[in-house]
């Protein structure tokens, strides 16, 4: 199996890489990016470097992977994360230097497509981490969401043990950056509905894989970073989470019975499911709307598993994903489900 190690981590005062190693939507909304590098700055005490290709609209695979390696190979970074997501970074994923960002371990952040970049630092041996992307959860309107800042804070400067918590108050509709007015207030919020547990009768300990289920779906068909050998994932914890695209029911099941007719359900000893995001401007559905289809997607999501892998724990609307907060999930590392508890702790 590959060995994974945590990269070392950055102090107050470092310098830490800001690319866009898919959309480089900072040159068309600079709002939320500039806000995002702010707090960076005064938060966390943190000195954002941008690379060429960050604010390029249409930049070339090549363009994006010279500013990955750029970023792995300075020794004054000592970390990276992504401006936001997007939809082709697996057309990056050819032109990576696997040797020099081995040579150079940091901890990355970035999730949505950002995920082929995760799973590539994980068969790379580097423990990644799920989650809050400069745009998105470092430049939230008004302010980040408390139960996000934190949990950032506590994957970028510590190691060890972090307990995971259900979101206190969530929100998953957006607002057009675009519009100046967007950032005068914080999102308005709804009560926290906590998580579900299925099977929740053992503790299980295992390092995660997955992510976004549209790009691990695309990832199993390109056959890049996916392990041949699918006993590298026994006894890990799957992560996965669905974003703005929204994907139906139905292709959430169709994808996860491939992944079980493959063998890789069964190979997991948890799933993590995160909150589904149930709202897009190009599908603003009404309330009832939204809680139809999180319905139709968690039972999809337990029709599938009690297919395949029907003593598997499952926790589903953990908040990880496309929804507001975004908990950090280290990706690589070490997560403990804890059913009898109903506790999820992570290895930062």
């Amino acid at each position: 199996m590959t060995t994974i190690s945590y990269a070392p981590k950055p102090s107050p005062g470092d310098r830490i890489a800001v690319l866009s190693p898919s959309a480089g939507l900072p040159g068309l909304f600079p709002r939320p990016y500039e806000l995002g590098l702010e707090r960076l700055r005064k938060e966390y005490g943190l000195e954002p470097v941008e690379y060429p290709a960050t604010r390029t609209m249409g930049s070339t695979p090549r363009e994006r992977a010279a500013d990955i390696h750029a970023a792995f190979a300075d020794p004054d970074i000592k970390a990276v994360i992504a401006s936001i997501g997007g939809d082709d970074q697996i057309t990056v994923l050819p032109l990576l230097d696997r040797e020099l960002i081995t040579a150079n371990p940091k901890p990355f952040f970035g999730m949505s497509d950002n995920t082929n970049l995760l799973a590539f630092l994980r068969n790379a041996g580097i423990v990644g981490y799920h989650g809050a992307t400069v745009m998105c959860e470092l430049g939230r309107p008004g302010a980040m969401h408390p139960q996000t800042a934190e949990s950032l804070r506590a994957a970028l400067f510590t190691s060890g043990e972090y307990e995971l918590r259900p979101a206190e108050r969530w929100n998953d509709v957006n607002r057009d950056w675009a519009d100046p007015a967007t950032f005068d207030t914080e999102p308005e919020t709804r009560p926290g509905t906590g998580w579900t547990w299925v099977n929740a009768d053992r503790v299980v300990e295992g390092r995660t894989w997955g992510g976004c289920l549209e790009i691990v779906g695309w990832l199993l068909m390109a056959d890049r970073e996916v392990a041949h050998d699918l006993t590298e994932y026994d006894g890990g914890v799957l992560l996965l989470e669905t974003s703005e695209d929204m994907p139906s029911a139905t292709e959430v099941f169709w994808t996860l019975r491939n992944m079980g007719e493959r063998g890789l359900l069964q190979r997991f000893s948890a799933l993590l499911m995160g909150r589904a995001k149930t709202w897009s401007f190009e599908r603003p559905n009404s309330p009832q709307e939204a809680a139809r289809y999180a319905a139709g997607q968690r039972e999809a999501v337990l029709r599938a598993m009690e297919a395949y892998a029907p003593e598997t724990p499952i926790v589903l609307d953990v908040d990880f994903g496309h929804t507001d907060p975004q908990l950090v999930i280290p990706y690589g590392g070490t997560v403990r489900v804890d059913g009898p508890a109903r506790r999820i702790t992570v290895t930062y």
